[in-house]
């Protein structure tokens, strides 16, 4: 499984590869931070904290993910 984790102060958001049903949930309502036409997709510093921890709320599979304090 691929794990990636991506950092803004003493935010941190991972994405397990493996758990990702592709749904576009992320991109949809939020695709300043997660655009998956760019390298890297997840680009934290394009928006808030509030509005990526919501965003990474929203996932189904779970394959985004919040680590730290929120």
């Amino acid at each position: 499984m691929a794990i990636k984790k991506y950092n803004k102060e003493d935010l941190t958001v991972k994405w397990q590869s493996d758990l990702c049903t592709h749904s576009g949930n992320c991109a949809r309502g939020l695709i300043e931070v997660f655009n998956p036409k760019k390298v890297p997709w997840i680009n934290l510093d394009n928006a808030g904290k509030d509005r990526i921890i919501d965003q990474v709320k929203k996932c189904p599979s779970g394959a985004l993910s919040i680590v730290g304090k929120e």
